[in-house]
């Protein structure tokens, strides 16, 4: 089976009542476990707005725990998992919108809307993710046309530290909005989204084989503007990352091949596994994947659902231990124009440094000038690193060295960084990557007075930001208290 880039979860721990394993929040990295003090799992908004009102102390967000530096947790910290609120809430087929708790998970929302023949308009590969989680990180995917899942959200609500629930949109409390989908949960809560949704309809994969120096010619001139295309990304092979393999998905009206309207969720998986292990273990089998696995894999003429394709599991690659050697995910955001410049210094960091990266692959996003921490303020490339590293201190630090220098190439071509991963940039670095950094700390400073919603994220760079000199609070005109914050916890 072809390498596929992943982020894979440990399995959800069932059990609600005090245990004391459940106090120790990880990533599924292994890397990074942090104890909490309390962790509670909701059922609705208006027992989060109990447990905040009754406690005192930091608050930490949680959902699916994809993210790979402690972004969702903080020590001793007031936990909220959200995998609890997964409940839809309204689903309006005319208008093509669903409006949904967020601890629901993609895959769910799916099952929900398969039936009335509709579909996700943008979201990340794999569907195991939360939806609040996902608006937290504004992730994108593989959709041709959009961007950062920002884009595909109508409303939000919101639950503020003084224990409002505040409706924010394009309209409606603008600088929560913004500050909201891509804040990491420094804000607040979101507790529920209103999501728009697109068509589920057929389409056909494609895929053409080239030399990387070819591929922006061959995006630009045949896939970014062509309405057939539905989804796209092209995978560099390693360790020469002179070849690209791109994966085209287009509309049609051919027969199926799979009947299946979604993938089945009960599904074992164990050669795919395997595969990743080869491919990462051993240098041979890097040139294996591309000269054998790929093409064998990719010879399958494959016509399904939208639903379908939008719809895998990340237990596809998770390995049988991670207890000495973990898999990870970077993501770095260069301006269209930059592709030439940024691979052969990405290729010569990678290689100098010795990473053993199993692949990169190269993503689209047209710019989101909404969101404070936009990771595409201009027209991007994206480019999606999963490697494998060793779990002790020395690999550690390889990994630390090679990502610090790979921060640097890319705020020298003017772009970004992803911010859900292990957090080793330094202020300075944030600070270049993300300029409107202040503005969200400065809002924050506003609804978020005492700093209770944190975690290791906003540990790292928000400490550094609060003294008066480098936050001026401002007046959030957009932002005004709506009845929900008594009628709320009323109704519920």
């Amino acid at each position: 089976m072809a390498i596929a880039v992943v982020i894979v979860l440990s399995s959800r721990d069932e059990q609600h009542h005090y245990n004391p394993a459940e106090l120790v929040v990880n990533d599924i990295t292994q890397l990074n476990p942090i104890q909490v003090a309390r962790v509670i799992h909701p059922k609705s908004t208006a027992e989060i707005v109990a447990q905040i009102a009754n406690s005192s102390g930091p608050i930490s967000i949680g959902g699916g725990r994809y993210s790979q530096g402690g972004q969702t947790a903080y020590p001793d910290s007031l936990h909220i998992d959200m995998r609890e609120m997964d409940k839809v809430l309204l689903l309006d087929t005319e208008r093509r919108r669903i409006t949904v708790q967020a601890g629901i998970t993609w895959r769910q929302l799916q099952e929900h809307i398969d039936p009335h023949d509709l579909s996700v308009k943008i979201m990340q590969t794999y569907a195991n993710f939360t939806v609040g989680g996902s608006l937290s990180v504004n992730v994108h995917g593989r959709y041709i046309g959009e961007g950062a899942v920002v884009k595909s959200v109508e409303s939000i609500k919101l639950l503020l530290a003084d224990g409002s629930v505040v409706t924010a949109s394009r309209e409606e409390n603008t600088a929560l909005f913004n500050g909201a989908i891509g804040g990491y949960g420094g804000l607040g809560v979101i507790v529920e989204a209103t999501l728009m949704l697109v068509e589920n309809i057929k389409i056909e994969r494609t895929t053409k084989a080239m030399n990387i120096s070819q591929y922006k010619h061959h995006f630009f001139d045949g896939i970014r503007d062509n309405n057939n295309v539905v989804l796209h990304n092209a995978d560099i092979y390693p360790p020469n990352y002179d070849d690209v393999l791109a994966v085209t998905w287009i509309k049609t009206d051919k027969p199926l091949t799979s009947k299946e309207r979604i993938m089945p969720s009960d599904q074992h998986y164990y050669w795919a596994p395997k595969a990743a292990e080869f491919v990462a273990n051993y240098h041979m089998g890097k040139k294996i994947r591309q000269s054998i696995i790929d093409p064998l894999y990719y010879s399958q003429n494959r016509v399904v659902w939208r639903n379908w394709e939008a719809s895998y599991d990340v237990a596809e690659l998770e390995p049988a231990s991670r207890q000495h050697k973990t898999y990870a995910l970077r993501e770095y955001f260069i301006p269209v124009e930059k592709f030439g410049d940024f691979v052969p210094a990405m290729k010569d960091i990678f290689n100098r440094n010795d990473a053993n990266i199993i692949n990169v692959s190269i993503r689209h996003a047209f710019p989101d000038q909404e969101t404070l921490l936009s990771w595409s303020r201009q027209e991007v490339f994206a480019f999606v690193v999963y490697y494998q590293q060793g779990t002790d201190q020395m690999a550690r630090d390889q990994v630390k060295k090679w990502s610090l220098e790979m921060i640097d190439a890319v705020i020298s071509f003017g772009g970004s960084y992803y911010l859900p991963y292990q957090i080793f940039a330094s202020s300075s670095q944030f600070a270049a990557a993300y300029p409107q950094s202040s503005e969200y700390f400065a809002l924050k400073a506003t609804v978020d007075p005492d700093n209770r919603f944190t975690n290791m994220l906003w540990a790292q760079y928000y400490r550094m930001n609060r003294d008066a000199s480098a936050i001026k609070k401002r007046e959030i005109t957009e932002y005004s208290e709506s009845a929900e914050k008594t009628l709320l916890t009323i109704s519920e």
